[in-house]
């Protein structure tokens, strides 16, 4: 395989420094190359769109979607974790500082396909809706038909469309990539599963599914999950290669989502380098984002969770726990970035990386779930797996790094993933490829912007790079158009946001809504209305969200809190009895 690409990751001298990068262990799949000897993807070619006529095609778009990866952990971000790959995407494209998802993953991926509001692309309540809302327009948990997924559109226009990873948007046959416009794909089809196997995390499921190329298939037992995704993503791209026809590429990894598991040689990677525990590096990272020029200068951390005990009260014992478990997330992530770079290494060696823009993300926020020892799951999981020390990261043990190491993530701001606070809807987002502007550098990892966008604005620009409209012949009387708008003014230079300050931009997800005008923000973090549990903040002189400034400001609260209301009903929210 070609060998992947290196960047030296900018630490802050604070930082301790990872061990020497280890090299992944040979794929299975050895025989894919991308050889620069067979006809490479040529984006002057034309050929038969969709609609019968001939028109020159756009560039190939790779989408990678790191699955709940913080905001704080790549190198290009100020980060600790060695992402070489990853900043060198950065390096020559941009960095966005202000890019918002969906606090879960399930509706940040329907906002992603449908360029739409979670609600009406059918995804209100992540993991099934209650009785009282599951009939209801905006709870179906896949895809609606109120949208139109756009790999649909790129398909029709001529584009070869490939999936791998996590899908989380229907397991039914009708609801799969297959259905949403992937001509090749092999996905998880549920939220979360084994990184090693088929066993699920729901004792009702028992084994996780996966569907390829058009029908429901298994999990090569023992084989690693980002490796086996590269691989397949790799075999598709070569076996559609000097077609003539570029490509859309998803690759939606299920890293580093818990369970923490890594091959074995990416075991002690990082060892001993937490060891100052989670208060600390929550610390170093805030101060390594500042110092990155992520986060600015007069921004102040925010206080932490005061229900988290405190590092120095731990018993050496549970530090030496604690501090393996963000080891092993670390690990993960540097093993993610490798498989990146086997992509791009992969793309670079047939002189098509020039020709691809290339898209990195997170779903969400920083994730602080341990389903191991609490929650519906336990018994199930603790009767499959151990979390003892000598077994933590092998496929044998299934361990999460919780809410404590989750909010030095998401250092700069409140909250991580599930909640509609500031960290649990901020995440990494880099662009870059062709038309993509790279100056002024502000540092070797290149422009940062700093505009608000979010997750539903990348349909959009991925439907404009490749010169197609919405919601072309698919489009019916109960397709909605767009909420999202395209970037690729911020990516050009040539604009210095896309969303006026007058927009309103909200979200609700289950019992946790924002509404948001300007820099003001309405937020609630356990229910969809009343007035106790909703906090005003002044986002340009508290991005930490830590002052409700209610009382002050009445009048822009009940502004808010009428916008909230219109957009509710806008979109579809049903608010649960009680709610």
């Amino acid at each position: 395989m070609p060998p992947p690409l290196g960047h030296p990751t900018v630490l802050s001298s604070d930082h301790p420094r990872p061990a020497p990068r280890r090299s992944v262990r040979a794929s299975a799949a050895g025989a894919l190359r991308l050889s620069l000897a067979a006809a490479c993807l040529t984006l002057a070619a034309c050929d038969e769109r969709g609609d019968g006529t001939e028109e020159d095609l756009g560039p190939n778009i790779l989408l990678l979607v790191a699955d709940d990866l913080a905001y704080a952990d790549l190198g290009s971000y100020g980060g600790d974790v060695h992402t070489p790959n990853i900043d060198a995407l950065a390096a020559r494209g941009v960095r966005f500082s202000q890019f918002h998802t969906a606090p879960m993953c399930a509706p940040t991926r329907a906002m992603l396909l449908s360029g739409n509001d979670n609600h009406v692309a059918g995804m209100g309540w992540q993991g099934g809706a209650p009785a009282e809302l599951a009939s209801n327009p905006g709870y179906e948990s896949h895809l609606s038909d109120r949208i139109v997924p756009f790999p649909q559109l790129l398909q029709d226009a001529g584009y070869r469309t490939y999936s791998v990873g996590k899908w989380h948007l229907g397991t039914a046959a009708d609801h799969t990539p297959t259905a949403a416009g992937f001509e090749r794909s092999f996905q998880l089809l549920q939220g979360a599963g084994d990184h090693y196997s088929s066993v699920a995390l729901e004792p009702q499921d028992s084994v996780s599914t996966y569907w390829a190329d058009g029908d429901f298939t298994t999990w090569p037992e023992g084989s690693y999950s980002t490796e086996v995704y590269t691989d397949r993503l790799l075999e598709f791209i070569e076996e559609d290669r000097g077609d003539g026809r570029p490509f859309f590429a998803f690759a939606a990894y299920t890293s580093p989502h818990w369970p923490l598991q890594v091959p074995d040689d990416y075991l002690d990677l990082y060892r001993g380098q937490y060891d100052m525990g989670y208060d600390r590096l929550r610390e170093l990272r805030f101060e390594s984002l500042q110092e990155a020029g992520i986060v600015s200068a007069d921004h102040e951390l925010p206080p932490r969770l005061d229900w988290i005990k405190p590092w120095e009260d731990l018993s050496a014992e549970q530090q030496r726990i604690e501090s393996r478990k963000m080891e092993l997330y670390a690990a993960m992530v540097q093993n993610l970035d490798e498989h990146v770079g086997r992509l791009i290494g992969a793309l670079e060696a047939v002189g098509e990386l020039e020709n691809t823009v290339v898209v990195f993300m997170s779903d969400n926020g920083a994730a602080a779930e341990d389903f191991y020892n609490a929650g519906a799951f336990a018994e199930w999981l603790q009767g499959r797996y151990v979390d003892d020390f000598e077994f933590m990261g092998t496929p044998q043990s299934y361990v999460s790094y919780g809410p404590q190491w989750a909010e030095a993530g998401s250092a700069p701001y409140r909250g991580h993933k599930t909640y509609a606070h500031e960290g649990g809807i901020i995440a990494p987002l880099i662009v870059a490829g062709p038309g993509v502007d790279r100056e002024p550098n502000e540092s070797d990892f290149g422009r940062i912007e700093r505009a608000w966008v979010g997750v539903a604005d990348i349909a959009p620009t991925i439907l404009e790079l490749a010169g197609v409209g919405y919601p072309g012949s698919r489009g019916t009387t109960d397709t909605q158009p767009m909420s999202g708008t395209s970037m690729l003014p911020l990516l050009e230079g040539s604009a210095d946001r896309i969303h006026p300050p007058d927009e309103l931009l909200a979200l609700s997800h289950r019992m946790h809504a924002y509404v948001r005008l300007g820099d003001w923000k309405l937020v609630s973090s356990d229910q969809y209305q009343g007035t106790g549990t909703f906090e005003l903040f002044d986002l340009a002189s508290d991005p930490g969200e830590t002052v409700d400034v209610s009382e002050r400001f009445p009048e822009k609260r009940t502004e808010l809190m009428d916008s909230l209301e219109a957009f509710r009903a806008r979109v579809g929210v049903v608010i649960p009895e009680g709610g």
